[in-house]
């Protein structure tokens, strides 16, 4: 953990039941939540990766979890497009590198 002499301080916008979540979790593990950040951060830079695996996985009785999962009317369109390109019910182009995609879009 930095020394209090070369300590700055951060802000960043975090959901308000997400933080009291973590606050009482921390709390209960005996720490605060600006000792549990420095940790994140110090594992994170020692070991040059996130300290945990991100995962697609949901914890059902996470409310959060449920939140930020949802796709959003943008992302279901652009999946189903994805659906019909796979399955072969609307064209789509292909390229073999950057180059022929470039070359196509400064062609339309």
């Amino acid at each position: 953990m930095a020394n209090m002499s070369n300590a700055i301080n951060m802000s960043f916008r975090v959901d308000k039941n997400l933080k009291k979540e973590a606050d009482t979790l921390f709390k209960a593990l005996g720490l605060n939540t600006s000792v549990a950040l420095n940790m994140f951060l110090t594992q994170s830079v020692r070991d040059q990766a996130l300290p945990f695996t991100p995962s697609k996985e949901i914890n059902e009785e996470c409310k959060l979890c449920k939140k930020y999962t949802k796709p959003n009317r943008s992302l279901k369109r652009a999946l189903k497009e994805a659906d019909d390109i796979i399955y072969g019910k609307k064209e789509s182009k292909a390229y073999h590198n950057v180059e022929e995609l470039i070359e196509d879009l400064e062609n339309d």
